[in-house]
């Protein structure tokens, strides 16, 4: 059980306090004195490790197979001795330019708060040290935990947006590079690229579209276990989780653009190739034809006996190429 158990602490009037080493413990001196309460933070337990927080806690059965599970939507649950909240924490991979949405789980109650993650992201030690730091907003007990994690999820959303953002102006300048080399290894490549940004941003959309109806939840008044003065902090959450999503749409938005517009560019280059070949194979069809009349073998053909004939019919077969190329030229064919 140590081993899933990040942090386990007492706070009281803001402060972190010394209490037992045992969390069960732990929770009968927070619930004792009153103004106190217990944050544990857990790290994928098993269903073995959980039940016996979840028995000792009071937590619903439907919270903690949803815990347990992981792959949930963000969502928020009201229950009757306790909150449960479903946060997407976004892992942005730099080297590989790739999103990974983790999951994190807050269960909110009497002098309690109860955390679960699943993934590496959104490690909650700063988000701990950052608390510890603000005892104002510390004192106002397990909604300050909340809301202190949601912040900084949600900031981090706004991160991330930005550096999607850099990768598409770069993927975009990709797509409009002048190219006249027409690769087709290349174009592959480009239209690969935009399929799998697109990936990206659609699971990037899963983890912070589906969030606002909780965090609306949040900021209105009314919600179980949530400070009465709590809502201005969830409403300043909710504008970041705003301005995050109005990102996640442009960027989606301007992916289907760029993937038209690359789509477009593809069938202008084929149009462009299949004039090229039109018109070599024009240029070739008129020589092949004067060669292929004179390569009749019949004795009553006209200027098979003249001296100027040979030298002449190449100059006809050379002048017609030439005549062809000038004119395809002109015209852009070439």
């Amino acid at each position: 059980m140590r081993a899933v158990i990040v942090d386990c602490a007492i706070y009281r009037d803001g402060r972190r306090t010394d209490g037992p080493a045992d969390f069960s413990d732990a929770l009968d001196e927070a619930r004792a004195a009153g103004d106190a309460f217990l944050w544990i933070g857990l790290h994928e337990p098993t269903e073995k490790e959980f039940d016996m927080v979840s028995s000792e806690f009071g937590l619903h059965p439907l919270a903690v197979e949803d815990a347990l599970a992981a792959h949930q939507r963000p969502k928020l649950e009201v229950y009757d001795d306790s909150l449960f909240a479903v946060i997407k924490p976004i892992v942005y991979d730099h080297e590989k330019d790739t999103v990974t949405a983790d999951e994190l789980m807050v269960f909110i109650g009497d002098s309690f708060v109860v955390t679960v993650r699943h993934g590496e992201g959104a490690p909650l030690a700063a988000v701990r040290r950052r608390l510890e730091a603000e005892t104002d907003v510390l004192k106002h007990g397990p909604t300050a935990v909340l809301y202190a994690i949601s912040d900084a999820i949600v900031d981090h959303y706004i991160d991330v947006a930005g550096e999607l953002q850099v990768d598409l102006e770069e993927l975009e300048t990709q797509v409009f590079a002048p190219s006249g080399s027409g690769d087709s290894k290349n174009t592959k490549n480009t239209a690969a690229r935009i399929y799998t940004f697109k990936r990206q941003v659609l699971e990037f959309r899963r983890a912070t579209v589906p969030l606002t109806v909780p965090m609306a939840r949040l900021a209105s008044a009314g919600v179980p276990f949530v400070h009465e003065h709590a809502q201005p902090f969830f409403r300043d959450v909710q504008d970041h989780l705003t301005r995050a999503n109005e990102q996640v749409e442009g960027l989606d938005r301007l992916l289907s653009d760029i993937l038209s517009a690359h789509l477009a560019q593809m069938g202008v280059r084929q149009n462009d190739d299949m004039r090229k070949i039109s018109a070599w194979a024009a240029m070739a069809a008129v020589p092949t034809m004067v060669a292929g009349i004179y390569g009749m073998n019949f004795d009553h053909m006209p200027e098979l006996r003249w001296v100027w004939a040979y030298p002449a019919v190449v100059l006809l077969m050379a002048g017609a190429v030439v005549g062809l190329y000038r004119q395809f030229k002109r015209r852009g064919w070439l």
